[in-house]
């Protein structure tokens, strides 16, 4: 995963990342809030040696014996010996938790720290172990008339009450519950991207579907109500993105241009309908004779997009109860022609493979430039590649976040099975943000005033 890819991943769940820091910086906060401050009081003693004679050679010896007893002394401050002569009442366990001991490096010097919520007891305490252990070092270390040299403890620095705590500590927690927040938000990015499988980039749509991208639908909030791009007078950014599908379709194949085309889709719920109609409408629009036929005769859409009756059409030409002239309707301005699907047949799949069809494509053919089927999906049933295999082309739509790349493979090794042309694919649903260039063309032409003659 490049950097470039970490940031968009990052730019694309924003809020989660927002929602990981607020949750763990208000823990840090909370947490913060409710524990108890501690205070830290420090002693600082000093071991030295020490003899009678006064001899050089018993100073020396002094000296090392002082050194060599640091780390033990240091050791034995903790000791539950020492701590029990201070705890008075309390609890020994837990003074002795609080209680540290180092023997500063290349020193001869001793620092105890003691640790509890009340700073004044803090030093109190400290100061009581300075004296305590001087005390007991002096009966450890008790001299002879042949013991010499011994050694002794010197306070050098009395504890004193320290005035702000050592915890808890604001910044440092919400440093920290900062830093968490990113780890656990990037990571889950990271793993849960690793995990999905769905086409996400026109990259991951054409390295699947082993075609071109010909189109990138982008995604507005009315789609659902207003499928059609008609509105507005086709000013929108999902209408350029259906003219460039038409451009980009002219160019496919220019010693072999379809003129029959399926479109269809992995699974329902991708789009396939909407992207036929609105094909077809621009394909019209741009003066081309196009008829765009309902071949989803199991669940057909197309008479509820474009408001038009539906109960007669295909299936009735299929089964010699009307003529083809007679069930194509004319939508809109330009002229569209509209095959609907008619009656739901209990066989689908044997209508649309059935000789039959082959005739009414064959008609339709002949009498239009371009033939648009909006077929059922691939994976589920067989009936978009029945009519894969009696058309020029076949165009491939998948959803944005939806479509999963296993399905794809599927659909593509399906298509190529029966010897179908897949002339591209078509990635709907795309996030993008809406276009200011449009946007102020459209609204500079829509600012223009008829003048009034005066």
């Amino acid at each position: 995963m490049d950097l470039l890819h970490f940031i968009r991943l990052a730019r694309r769940n924003w809020p989660l990342v927002i929602l990981s820091l607020v949750l763990s910086v208000g823990a840090a906060l909370v947490v913060t809030a409710k524990t108890p401050p501690k205070y830290v009081a420090t002693i600082t003693m000093m071991v030295s040696g020490y003899d009678k004679v006064g001899s050089l050679t018993t100073a020396y010896q002094a000296g090392m014996l002082s050194t060599q007893r640091v780390q033990s002394y240091a050791n034995l401050l903790t000791s539950r010996r020492l701590i029990s002569q201070i705890a008075g009442g309390e609890d020994v366990r837990r003074l002795q938790a609080g209680v540290k001991a180092e023997a500063i490096p290349a020193t001869m010097l001793l620092r105890a720290m003691v640790t509890d919520g009340d700073p004044a007891r803090a030093a109190r305490l400290a100061n009581a172990l300075g004296a305590k252990f001087t005390r007991l070092i002096d009966q450890i270390e008790r001299p002879t008339p042949k013991s010499s040299p011994t050694v002794k403890i010197t306070v050098v620095d009395p504890a004193d009450v320290p005035r702000t705590p050592v915890s808890p500590r604001p910044l440092v927690n919400i440093a920290l519950a900062v830093l968490i927040a990113l780890l656990l938000a990037f990571g889950s990015l990271v793993v849960r991207d690793r995990l999905d499988t769905t086409v996400k980039t026109s990259e991951v749509l054409q390295q699947m579907s082993r075609s071109s991208v010909l189109g990138v639908i982008t995604y507005e909030r009315d789609a659902r109500r207003f499928p059609l791009i008609v509105r507005e007078n086709g000013r929108s950014t999902r209408s350029e993105a259906y003219r460039s599908l038409r451009t980009n379709l002219q160019f496919i194949g220019v010693d072999r241009q379809p003129k029959s085309l399926v479109v269809t889709s992995c699974l329902p719920g991708e789009g396939k309908s909407s992207t036929s109609a609105n094909l077809a409408i621009t394909l019209a629009q741009a003066g081309w004779r196009v008829i765009l036929v309902d071949g989803d005769l199991r669940s057909p859409r197309i008479p509820d997009y474009l408001g038009i009756e539906g109960s007669v059409g295909l299936t009735d030409v299929l089964i010699d109860k009307a003529r083809l002239q007679d069930v194509i309707q004319t939508w809109g301005e330009p002229s569209l022609s509209v095959l609907p699907g008619g009656q739901i047949p209990p066989n689908p799949s044997e209508l649309l493979g059935s000789r039959g069809m082959r005739a009414v494509l064959s008609q339709l053919v002949d009498d239009h430039d371009m033939v648009i089927i909006d077929a059922p999906p691939l994976l589920p049933i067989t009936d978009a590649a029945a009519l894969a295999a009696i058309c020029d082309g076949t165009l491939l739509v998948a959803r944005y976040g939806k479509t999963r790349r296993e399905h794809l493979v599927r659909a593509v090794e399906t298509l190529s099975s029966i010897n179908a042309r897949l002339v591209g694919a078509v990635l709907n649903f795309a996030p993008g943000k809406r276009s200011a260039y449009y946007g102020y063309g459209y609204q500079a032409r829509a600012e223009v005033k008829t003048p009034v003659n005066v």
